[in-house]
């Protein structure tokens, strides 16, 4: 593009733009930061937060023994799909801040930014000045993106080696130094090795690269594809292998993200699209695969590696994707990246009809006001609801059931119980997993399922009403027997007395 087109024509402009926008992007990650991580996803925030806990504790000799048991207990009777280098890295923190679980919001929304200072230097390959910095804001201030790279769990992280990976190997696609065969190589490798999913971007994205320079036969030929493919494909490979094979931990973590009987069934093909209104938007999705068409031949075989790697990830982890809207998280950058040579297109026609200092003026304080109005829904959002309270709501139960087993229907399958009120709690299904089990194909029977749970258990804790309010069968159960205690937010059933 043309130096007179551009809306930020001048190095002054350019930089007074991406400082604002990495500082607001920056201050709204930071608006309640010490609430407890429920906001999004607990369950597997409270995971990530109950491991680092019993990482932490296990270097403890200040504690009771039985809260060092119990925390490290927590930890390890906890599924592990990825590798837990994030939790470590929080309980490394502990050591020097104590057990604060908001260090770890200051960790995701890190990656976040880091992230998005390589999506801009990608971007402004592809396009342009104006191009990377339209990108660079759609990937910090999609409300979701805002709170989903807050989150105590790998996904920001992965989604920040993948951008780095891309960068690189475009790069390398432009001037096959080593460095960045090596850069690709260790940054593609780590994020495959931080979340396995990452491997259809990776190969999406390296794939797309190759055929922007050429063809797969030259490609083959070439010995730093081999050396890249290396250096990815070894970390995650290793992980794999002592997962599944030495420590046998992985086997069944597989199993149930793909379900063929899905294809069949319109629910997966609307949930899917449910995921990524709630994502990014209708809007914003069309105008991607529209700014996609506006890239040339070779730009556009690299972004469309990319969007074709989500889509076999999503036919793929087809349950997954129809059902949890962080699977689609990576797509954030790839979508970004898209809108580009169509923002490029819109500064260029505004940089004309604003042909006054008063009018380009003008135009910036539009913008500016666009960003802000987005930053104050977000925020308020986080503020609408606050959820320390809730901690001694856990502790209370805690108190009034100890000496008692315990199961229940509670949120988070037991997991709030546990990091707040530390007790273990066996857990009833939630009407979700219900349905889950259901797709592919199992079966319950109400009474043996509730004898079995319930079997050397003395109460029954019920926190989550919405999900009990979903289960007539079970609600009719319980109310058969006596009230042992109930309070705000909770009641725990007796079943010592039939």
């Amino acid at each position: 593009m043309q130096e007179q087109t551009s809306l930020f024509s001048t190095k002054i402009a350019r930089n007074i733009a991406l400082f604002v926008i990495f500082a607001l992007g920056i201050a709204i990650r930071l608006y309640d930061l010490t609430d407890l991580p429920l906001e999004f996803h607990s369950t597997r925030q409270l995971l990530s937060a109950l491991k680092a806990r019993g990482m932490y504790y296990e270097t403890r000799t200040d504690v009771s023994s039985e809260e060092r048991a119990f925390a490290i207990q927590q930890w390890k009777f906890r599924a592990s799909v990825e590798p837990e280098f994030f939790e470590r890295l929080v309980a490394w923190t502990y050591q020097f801040t104590g057990e604060q679980v908001w260090i770890a919001r200051i960790y995701s929304f890190a990656f976040w930014i880091i992230g998005g200072v390589f999506l801009y230097l990608l971007a402004r390959r592809l396009t342009s000045d104006d191009g990377a910095i339209a990108t660079t804001a759609v990937y910090l201030f999609l409300p979701y993106a805002i709170i989903a790279s807050r989150s105590f769990q790998p996904d920001p992280l992965m989604t920040m080696l993948i951008i780095i990976f891309l960068w690189a190997i475009w790069e390398w696609s432009h001037n096959s130094r080593w460095i960045f065969v090596i850069l690709a190589g260790l940054f593609g490798g780590f994020a495959i090795f931080i979340k396995f999913p990452a491997v259809f971007f990776i190969v999406g994205g390296g794939l797309g690269a190759v055929l922007s320079r050429g063809s797969i036969k030259e490609a083959l030929k070439n010995p730093q594809v081999y050396v890249m493919a290396l250096l990815g494909i070894l970390p995650g490979a290793a992980y794999l292998i002592y997962g599944i094979f030495i420590a046998g931990y992985l086997g069944q973590q597989f199993s149930g993200r793909f379900i063929p009987t899905l294809f069949l069934s319109p629910s997966y093909y609307l949930g899917w699209m449910n995921m990524l209104n709630l994502v990014m938007g209708g809007l914003v999705l069309m105008l991607a695969l529209l700014g996609f068409l506006f890239f040339d031949e070779k730009k556009r075989r690299f972004l469309l590696g990319l969007w074709i790697g989500y889509a076999t990830f999503g036919l793929y982890f087809n349950y997954h994707i129809s059902t949890h809207d962080y699977y689609s998280l990576p797509l954030i950058p790839i979508a970004a990246l898209s809108l580009a040579p169509l923002a490029e297109f819109f500064f260029a026609k505004l940089a004309e009809l604003t042909s006054t200092k008063l009018l380009r003026f003008s135009a910036f304080l539009f913008l500016g006001f666009g960003l802000i109005a987005v930053i104050w829904n977000t925020r308020n959002q986080l503020n609408a609801v606050d959820y320390r309270p809730e901690a001694a709501m856990w502790a209370e139960i805690s108190h009034v059931t100890d000496g008692y087993n315990l199961a229940g229907l509670t949120q988070d399958y037991g997991a709030r119980v546990a990091y707040f009120g530390w007790r273990t709690i066996t857990s009833w299904p939630a009407y979700g997993d219900l349905l889950y089990s259901t797709e592919r194909g199992g079966s319950r029977d109400l009474e043996e399922q509730f004898a079995e749970i319930t079997a050397k258990k003395d109460l029954f804790l019920v926190t989550d009403f919405n999900d009990l309010a979903r289960q007539p069968l079970l609600k009719a159960k319980l109310e058969s027997y006596p009230i042992f205690a109930d309070g705000d937010g909770y009641v725990v059933y007796n079943l010592m007395q039939d």
